[in-house]
């Protein structure tokens, strides 16, 4: 079984709906930069455009992209069998109003798929009770499988005391995180001129920051249940996983430059609460993602490509898994086996 854990959604009638396509263009916060607005595709497809700065575009959504039938032919086309769908960033400004739309639209279209599709909620992170009532909505009435998250919220990120109140919730129903990443970290201002690095490296400096934060900020002995699930791997995450974690010297050293002291409890972290999601792996190369598997373990990664931002990330990446040197039990822990155990799902 292939389970693709990070699959687009947007609600099929974005484009159409004009109260549903103001909710996104208005929360677009111009205060910190984000310029959203509707275009056009060369080929004369409407789209849905952030920039930011002005004039360096970071999301561009294209009608007629994230509807069922385009999501089901996919899958079927590259031997995808379930998919579990997320908003993708934007929803780190969706008000609750808004976002009752959108998590309506996600369980329709999830009941429309004869148990291919399964939904994450989208829901703004602050404690107030209409936020609240809505995660409940949508776990016990929509069926939704886990929350969505960002990876910060304007300039906090999630180990801020303002989110305590939501993860008090969060932990005690026990349900799964997606932290997606955003388009830009909270300090971009070095990176954005060049698309590459405002595109892709922002966005993994935006999951390694926060993971690392989440790690470091003592968040985790508070709401011990709290499983996050951080896309793109966690931002390189595997690569920083034993230098940001120290040992202690061996040796009596004249002064300690580095906190070593909480080896032990931080690396408990990461085998408890945090998990990584491959977002479009055969982007990464193959040494990229064994390496990850070897340090992370298979049993914290779970595959996910990121459709439809390109069609080939779906199609390249179930291909590119099958050459990984990986044991049976590895490959299938990876494709299927960690999504149905961190979503409980029921296929």
């Amino acid at each position: 079984m292939i389970i693709d854990s990070n699959m687009h959604h947007l609600p099929e009638d974005l484009f159409t709906n004009e109260e549903m396509l103001n909710g996104f263009l208005s929360t677009a916060p111009r205060s910190f930069g984000e310029i959203a607005y509707m275009g056009t595709t060369e080929a004369g497809a409407r789209q849905l455009i952030l920039e930011k700065p002005k004039g360096y575009q970071n999301l561009n959504y294209v009608e007629g992209d994230y509807s069922l039938e385009m999501k089901l032919k996919t899958m079927d086309e590259n031997g995808v069998d379930i998919a579990i769908l997320r908003v993708p960033v934007w929803q780190e400004w969706l008000r609750v109003d808004t976002c009752r739309i959108v998590n309506d639209n996600a369980a329709d279209m999830c009941k429309r798929s004869a148990g291919r599709l399964f939904a994450n909620a989208c829901v703004p992170p602050w404690g107030g009770k209409e936020n609240i009532y809505e995660l409940e909505r949508c776990i016990k009435e929509l069926g939704m499988i886990g929350v969505q998250l960002s990876c910060h919220y304007g300039q906090l990120y999630l180990d801020d005391e303002a989110f305590k109140p939501y993860f008090k919730v969060i932990n005690e129903m026990d349900i799964p995180v997606v932290v997606h990443h955003t388009p830009l970290p909270v300090r971009w201002e070095s990176i954005y001129e060049y698309t590459n690095l405002r595109r892709e490296l922002g966005r993994l400096l935006d999951q390694a920051t926060a993971v690392g934060r989440e790690l470091y900020s003592g968040m985790f002995e508070e709401f011990p249940n709290l499983k996050f699930i951080h896309t793109m791997l966690g931002g390189n995450w595997f690569a920083n996983y034993n230098v940001m974690i120290p040992k202690k010297p061996r040796k009596k050293e004249a002064m300690h430059r580095l906190d070593s002291g909480d080896a032990d409890r931080i690396r408990g972290y990461l085998q408890k609460n945090i998990y990584f999601e491959t977002s479009h792996p055969a982007s990464w190369g193959k040494d990229e993602i064994e390496c990850a598997i070897k340090v992370c373990g298979a049993d914290h990664i779970l595959f996910g490509t990121s459709f439809p931002v390109f069609y080939s990330w779906m199609a390249d990446g179930v291909d590119f898994m099958k050459t990984l040197n990986l044991s049976d039990e590895d490959r299938s822990l990876i494709m299927s086996g960690n999504a149905i155990r961190l979503f409980n799902l029921k296929v």
